[in-house]
């Protein structure tokens, strides 16, 4: 979230940020009550510092005085001082009170977008970034969308999935499941070779840490809680990669961290907003690989272009055509300062679908999970967090099996050849499954 102190400078920068993102003008009064809830907590605090510090000089006063034999004296003042225990617990509670309001208030605050963020409602608004600038796949008359081609090879059974579990939990078996798992290696072993250490975390985290990445409550709704054990499953890695480092001091030598990670990601939300849900478009389970950097603020940009350019070279050696979109106001997420989206065409339904989104954060996550560094004059300053898909791997698959396929069976690009042990999945595959 933002710092108070941010708001109070920069309040028509925030002001500017909220009508980039096309927030109603109700939105607006959060800034100055975030101010002026500020200034109450500043004033009630000054009354309390003053308060205890008077009754800690009096307390002095009274040893002395029944050192001096002034009983009657040391007596009032120590009425005195009880007298005054009610207002400080008063006070004390009061303080209590604001600083929850404040923080409440803080956290309906998005992310103020970065300046090269552009104007838009929605993600028709988004911006092309870099365009394919090769010709775009064309298949024959034989082409298929993905999910009859899983149907026809065996690759995956989205209707057991949905007898398993329900809908949007497919269920990969056969060569289905060897590409998925090849995938996961393929990627993690890009992002080690980058330089990125490989994490395993857990797969449900607590309400401090999706609170610490932006989850909550901006996005509470979309994900799976387990209310039994107050924890919530993952919709990404990022969420418990990044909190590694909630309530850690580095230092500048520590930077920058490079962090990589496979998990399983669980998402309620799938199918809403009139998306297109068929096959593996859009689905409730999903594995991905999360690539996340702690760096510098003064680095953090160019950070963010290396992560570009780190997802465009795995799927430049995975032979796909993808795109790269700059976010619009309206379409950056809740905590992102700037965000741009990798797409990739899919031959067989003849359209671009998201496979990875690439963002920085700048402080934000960093003022929530308290991720601070010292500088060379041991001054306290907030790090920056970015994180990027690297990559999804739902719709990279249906992009692979759509884009690849050929009347005699879908080939496996050379990349990842030695990682599934086939070339091709093909009719044989039945047999073999």
């Amino acid at each position: 979230m933002l710092t108070v102190n941010f708001i109070r400078q920069n309040r028509d920068q925030v002001l500017t940020g909220l009508k980039t993102r096309n927030y109603k003008e109700e939105a607006f009064a959060l800034v100055d009550r975030a101010i002026s809830l500020d200034d109450s907590r500043k004033e009630t605090q000054t009354t309390l510092d003053n308060l205890l510090a008077k009754n800690n000089q009096i307390s002095k006063s009274i040893g002395a005085l029944y050192k001096e034999g002034k009983r009657e004296e040391a007596e009032v003042l120590k009425k005195e001082v009880e007298n005054s225990k009610e207002e400080i617990k008063t006070l004390e509670g009061n303080m209590r009170d604001l600083k929850e309001k404040l923080e409440n208030c803080l956290l309906q605050i998005p992310n103020v977008p970065h300046p090269s963020v552009p104007a838009g409602n929605s993600d028709e608004d988004n911006e092309v970034f870099k365009e394919w600038e090769a010709p775009l796949p064309k298949l024959g008359d034989f082409a298929k969308p993905h999910w009859e081609l899983a149907k026809q090879y065996n690759l995956i059974d989205f209707e057991l999935g949905t007898k398993i579990t329900g809908s949007g939990f497919p269920l990969f078996r056969g060569k289905g499941a060897r590409l998925q798992r090849g995938l996961i290696n393929f990627f993690l072993d890009e992002a080690m070779k980058a330089g990125y250490e490989e994490i395993v975390p857990p797969l449900l985290v607590n309400e401090d840490t999706a609170r610490g990445t932006g989850q909550l409550p901006d996005k509470e709704g979309q994900m799976y809680y387990v209310e039994k054990d107050d924890l919530y499953l993952i919709p990404t890695a990022e969420v418990p990669i990044t909190n590694i480092y909630r309530n850690v001091l580095l230092k500048e030598t520590d930077f920058p961290i490079k962090l990589t990670g496979y998990t399983p990601c669980f998402r309620r939300e799938a199918g809403s907003y009139g998306k297109d849900t068929k096959g593996l478009n859009r689905v409730h389970q999903f594995d991905k690989i999360e690539i996340v950097q702690i760096q510098h603020p003064d680095k953090s940009y160019d950070t963010l272009q290396d992560m570009l350019q780190h997802v465009a070279g795995v799927l430049t050696k995975l032979e796909l055509p993808y795109r790269i979109l700059r976010l619009c106001g309206g379409d950056l997420g809740f905590t992102s300062a700037l965000t741009f989206d990798f797409e990739t065409y899919s031959a067989g339904q003849k359209k671009w679908l998201e496979v990875s989104s690439v963002s920085n954060f700048e402080t934000f996550q960093c003022n929530r999970l308290k991720l601070r560094y010292k500088d060379a004059n041991k001054k306290t300053h907030l790090a920056h967090t970015l994180n990027g898909s690297a990559l999804a791997l739902a719709r990279i698959i249906a992009t692979l099996l759509e884009n690849n396929q050929t009347p005699d069976g879908i080939k496996i690009p050379k990349a990842l050849q030695s990682y599934v042990g086939f070339e091709m999945i093909d009719n044989q595959s039945l047999v073999e499954a």
